[in-house]
């Protein structure tokens, strides 16, 4: 702590114990990682799948002392590393020597001359960058997100019956219930994770300086270069990209930018509203010992988690808007704007994960307050001038809406015995009066119950489970 203190960004100082576990994917050390994979990997392949001229085929224990090169590289490894950029001045350069380095005493030495084969740097950094994004999502936002929609999934089913009052524009509107409200949300996450839960649309390319293979054609014209690259590019995970310059043009990134923005702006949304819900004294936060809510007010409980996840999930989209407006131009051929911004995803990342860690820790203290809900919606009777004017229509009354208006807009004290000598001085039919008469406020919800049991059902009939989109049939 005594050096996290001192830090610029409050990810590596305030927030480091929650988000440093993402420096495997997004430091420095890491993308050196695994831009020493990509380079692993396409020696191999030119050696053991192309067989190149001059080339040989590697043993198991050439294979095995190549890979490990990567999965065994450490603190010290990238050390090494930017050691070697100090003479450089080329960080992908200073990668392909460190590598050049560990086989420089073994049998394969002579060979070291195929290490970065036919390759720009951008070959290496972009199929880098898509499989630390693709390994992001994968392991760690995918299964945040299956737990955050999980928790709202259960609140939805636990709370689908109970009566809520809606407010369109802040005023009291027609009825709802929570569990509706709930799996509004719970819908619109798992749409936007089933665009995403496929990283097979994150593209990458492994074509030459400018994407034409011409060193590639000129050392080894026999070979099909585009079948062959595809063949490694796809054996990493990545979708292949034939047409590029010397950069992939990051389209496919973009794409993950937006989703995940999209899902930041949901997580958003959903926080305003729960805040809103406490300051109604709809939920209740349970207390912590030891906590303090105002260093003034000893009273206050304030929803500080929703708070806290939205600020963060709006530093994370204002970050993800420049990444993918900016990242999908570039000038001619090539320009390096894309280098320094790229080396930032991780910060996006990292304040999308403290937005979604917040959340989850803001529901898990909120307690439903039953009662508040239901006192709040019981006594606004005023509420049943949608339905009855709308029976109205029904039976060509003249002018139901301007007559409902006249009896409730702007007027206080609307009681169950006003609206009730309205609807019995109805010429209606009696069966058409008499439903009107059965309904409350708390009656009034609509297909509000029937509509969180159908997505229920559509989880069981797809034999998966709410936030899993992986095991979802329907996508």
């Amino acid at each position: 702590m005594e050096t996290n203190i001192l830090a610029i960004s409050p990810l590596d100082g305030r927030y480091s114990s929650k988000v440093d576990y993402l420096s495997q994917y997004f430091s420095e050390a890491a993308l050196q990682r695994y831009r020493t994979l990509v380079e692993i990997e396409w020696f191999i392949f030119l050696f053991n799948e192309l067989e190149l001229k001059g080339t040989k085929k590697l043993k198991p224990t050439e294979l095995r002392m190549l890979r490990a090169i990567y999965e065994q590289f450490d603190t010290v490894s990238a050390l090494r590393v930017k050691e070697i950029e100090k003479t450089t001045n080329h960080d992908v350069k200073a990668v392909e020597y460190f590598i050049a380095e560990q086989i420089k005493e073994t049998e394969l030495s002579e060979f070291i001359p195929f290490l970065h084969f036919s390759c720009t740097s951008e070959d290496i950094t972009n199929l880098s960058y898509a499989c630390m994004v693709r390994d992001f999502l994968e392991r760690e936002l995918m299964p945040m997100f299956s737990g955050l929609v999980q928790e709202l999934y259960a609140m939805a089913m636990n709370y689908k019956s109970l009566p809520m009052l809606s407010r369109t524009h802040g005023q009291p509107a027609s009825p709802t219930t929570l569990g509706k409200e709930i799996i509004n949300v719970v819908a619109r996450l798992e749409n936007e994770l089933c665009m995403l839960d496929s990283c097979e649309f994150i593209m990458g390319k492994i074509n030459g300086a400018v994407g034409n293979y011409n060193a590639h054609s000129v050392c080894y014209p026999n070979v099909d270069w585009v079948k062959e690259t595809e063949k490694f590019v796809s054996s990493l995970g990545i979708k292949f990209n034939k047409y590029t310059t010397q950069i992939e043009p990051h389209d496919s990134l973009a794409q993950v930018f937006d989703s995940i923005k999209r899902l930041n702006t949901i997580v958003m949304d959903l926080d305003r509203d729960i805040w809103s819900y406490i300051s109604l004294g709809y939920f209740s936060q349970k207390v912590k010992e030891g906590e303090v809510g105002s260093s003034t007010m000893p009273h206050k409980v304030n929803p500080i988690d929703f708070e806290n996840s939205e600020g963060n999930a709006g530093i994370a989209n204002a970050l993800l808007e420049h990444f993918s407006a900016k990242l999908p131009v570039s000038r001619m051929q090539r320009d390096l704007t894309d280098s320094t911004v790229l080396r930032n995803i991780g910060s996006a990342f990292s304040y999308s994960v403290l937005a979604y860690k917040a959340t989850l820790k803001g529901l898990s203290k909120c307690q439903v307050n039953e009662k508040v809900i239901k006192d709040d919606l019981k006594d606004k009777w005023e509420l049943l001038a949608e339905p009855i004017q709308m029976v109205m229509r029904k039976h060509k009354i003249e002018n139901p809406y301007e007559k409902l208006k006249a009896l409730t807009r702007g007027k206080s004290g609307i009681t169950k015995a006003r609206i009730q000598s309205f609807m019995k001085d109805l010429k209606i039919p009696e069966s058409d009066k008499k439903k009107l008469l059965e309904l409350t406020p708390e009656k009034y919800i609509g297909l509000a119950e029937k509509l969180v049991e159908e997505y229920e059902l559509k989880i069981v009939s797809e034999g998966g489970c709410s936030g899993s989109c992986s095991s979802c049939a329907g996508c």
